[in-house]
C-alpha cells in the first residue's frame, strides 16, 4: 500500500479512527447548480460509499467549486437532494465532513501550531498533533513559523494538515493539489489512500490527476 512510503502515518493510523461508524453514502439526486442566476449543471446523481472516491472534473466556470460549497452546505441546490445515508439522526455534513476550499483559511499573523492547534480545538480535535500532522506533508520544520513566511505549496500544506488534526470522515477537497510540487503531491496521494482504506469517502474537484487509482469520474460541462 501506497502510505506504507510515509512513516508518520505508518506509525498514526489512528488519526482515521472516526467518531463516527464510517459506514456512510453521500447521495445527490436530482441536483441543479445555479451561480449569478445562470444554470451551471442539472440533473447530477450521484452516490459516494465509505471507502470510494469521486473526482469532480470540468473546465472551469462548469461548476466544480459550486458543487463542493453545494455539498458542503455553504450553498444551497438550485433544485435537487443532498443526503447522508448511515451516519444517524442527529449526524450532518457540518459535523462529518471537512471542506478545504481554494482558500487556504490560515491566519498569516499566527504560526502553523497556532493555526493547527485552533483548528483542533474547532473542529473537535482528537487526531494527530500539529507535529505530527506536519510530519506526515514534510513540513515539520515550519511549526513555529508564522504562516505569513510561507511559500503558496507550504501554505497548502499546512492547510490540508487539518484533515489530520480533526478526523472526518467525509473530504470534500476543493483542487487539493494546487502549488503542491511531485513530492507533496506523493504525501497527498498517501494521505488519501489511507483515508480511503480506513472507510472514509473523498470528493474532490480537479484539474491534474490526483493519482487515486479506482476512483470515480464526474466530468461537469463540456471540453474546454
Amino acid at each position: 500500500m501506497s502510505v506504507n512510503r510515509n512513516p508518520i502515518l505508518r506509525s498514526a493510523r489512528h488519526v482515521f479512527a472516526f467518531e463516527h461508524p464510517p459506514n456512510l453514502t453521500l447521495r445527490v439526486e436530482g441536483l441543479a447548480l445555479a451561480r449569478g442566476g445562470r444554470t451551471l449543471a442539472s440533473g447530477l446523481g450521484f452516490a459516494v460509499n465509505s471507502g470510494e472516491a469521486l473526482v469532480v472534473t470540468g473546465p472551469n466556470g462548469a461548476g466544480k467549486s459550486t458543487l463542493l460549497r453545494t455539498l458542503a452546505g455553504l450553498l444551497e441546490p438550485a433544485l435537487g437532494e443532498i443526503r447522508l445515508d448511515g451516519a444517524g439522526v442527529e449526524a450532518d455534513m457540518a459535523q462529518l465532513a471537512h471542506y478545504a476550499g481554494h482558500a487556504d483559511a490560515l491566519k498569516s499573523a499566527l504560526t502553523v501550531a497556532e493555526n493547527l492547534d485552533f483548528g483542533a480545538r474547532a473542529l473537535g480535535g482528537a487526531g494527530l498533533s500539529a507535529i505530527e500532522a506536519l510530519g506526515a506533508l514534510n513540513l515539520a520544520h515550519v511549526l513555529d513559523l508564522p504562516v505569513g513566511y510561507l511559500s503558496a505549496g507550504q501554505r497548502r500544506r499546512a492547510a490540508l494538515a487539518r484533515l489530520l488534526v480533526a478526523p472526518r470522515p467525509i473530504w470534500l477537497l476543493d483542487e487539493p493539489a494546487t502549488a503542491l510540487d511531485v513530492a507533496s503531491q506523493a504525501r497527498l496521494d498517501d494521505i488519501m489512500r489511507a483515508h480511503l482504506d480506513a472507510g472514509g469517502l473523498i470528493v474532490a474537484a480537479t484539474h491534474a490527476p490526483l493519482g487515486l487509482a479506482g476512483a470515480r469520474e464526474l466530468k461537469l460541462g463540456g471540453a474546454p
